[in-house]
């Protein structure tokens, strides 16, 4: 079968490692299921993957992906929750010893027609989705879920700074928050994307390190430290800053004295559980939302997608269908 892979590391040119392979059939062990993927969506953990986190030379070449909408061979639609390890019942497995994700650890990734999943992993898929707005679900709008509801514990009527407007995080996060009556500002250098953050839903839009017309409950930050300061600044006393990524760099000024003075929380937060993607699943139908898909490429077209993602010129998310 035909497969999204890592067939070398770079951590400079991370795209040449990207290669398109006949792979063999996966094997479904005990306790696990094969999907036939109908859609798997992108993120920059993929570019990440290519650089040489979370993946070694000694095991390549490994099947690229970590989110994933299909059938199962039985006939089911599932959305396939991207998070593994040894978690028990009940257990937050992103707080497990061995969390990883799909295309880590030895484990193949969704970017194929065909990925074996465990059995426990599979989430029926939302009726009222298309496959491509179900693979967009396991990674950004779980994590965005997580950041607002989860972490930050936002409430109709309150307010939170999105830092960045374009990518899966940020969109899912102005969709989900508008959803769930919260007022959502964002940031972007590109005054496109800040048009088309405000026609999501927004309630502001302005530049990178702007002044907001109020200051908000809570920042949701996958930027870093290109962006720390302002997300500080931005906070209300009392506060939160929920930290997913950073992308510009993991090494910001703390900023103590305000952060005790203010009494600000600074919390991180990584994907989500299981039981979290049921209750997306379950809040979106309930909503009505549907994530937003910037485009659809063919697997074939797989290194069109990546290039689009790396340029960072999405809106929503990038999907491959194979």
């Amino acid at each position: 079968m035909l497969a999204a892979v890592c067939a070398r590391i770079s951590k400079d040119e991370p795209l040449t490692g990207l290669e398109l392979l006949e792979i063999p059939e996966p094997d479904a062990a005990d306790g696990w299921e094969i999907v036939e993927v109908r859609a798997a969506a992108l993120n920059q953990h993929d570019i990440w993957s290519l650089r040489g986190v979370g993946v070694t030379a000694d095991g390549l070449p490994v099947v690229l992906g970590t989110d994933a909408a299909g059938v199962t061979a039985d006939g089911r639609e599932v959305v396939v929750h991207a998070v593994l390890g040894s978690a028990g019942p009940g257990e937050d497995e992103t707080l497990a010893a061995d969390f990883h994700l799909f295309s880590e650890r030895g484990v193949q990734g969704t970017l194929a027609q065909r990925v074996a999943v465990p059995s426990r992993n599979l989430v029926p898929k939302p009726a009222f989705l298309s496959f491509a707005e179900a693979a967009c679900l396991p990674t950004a709008y779980l994590t965005a879920y997580r950041m607002l509801f989860g972490r930050a514990h936002l409430q109709p009527g309150q307010s939170v700074l999105v830092q960045g407007a374009g990518g899966g995080v940020a969109t899912a996060a102005i969709l989900l928050g508008r959803a769930a009556g919260i007022a959502v500002y964002v940031t972007s250098r590109s005054e496109e994307k800040r048009a088309k953050a405000l026609g999501l839903g927004a309630v502001g839009a302005i530049e990178p390190g702007g002044r907001l017309p109020v200051r908000v409950d809570a920042v949701l930050e996958t930027v870093g430290k290109a962006t720390w300061d302002h997300s500080l600044k931005s906070l209300r006393p009392g506060g939160t800053v929920v930290v997913s990524g950073a992308t510009t760099g993991a090494d910001p000024s703390a900023d103590l004295a305000r952060m005790f003075w203010r009494q600000l929380s600074v919390l991180g937060s990584s994907m989500g559980t299981l039981v979290e993607l049921q209750r997306l699943c379950a809040f979106l139908e309930q909503t009505g939302t549907h994530p937003l898909v910037d485009s659809e490429h063919a697997l074939a077209a797989a290194p069109d997608a990546f290039a689009r993602l790396e340029a960072g010129t999405e809106f929503g998310k990038i999907v491959v269908v194979p």
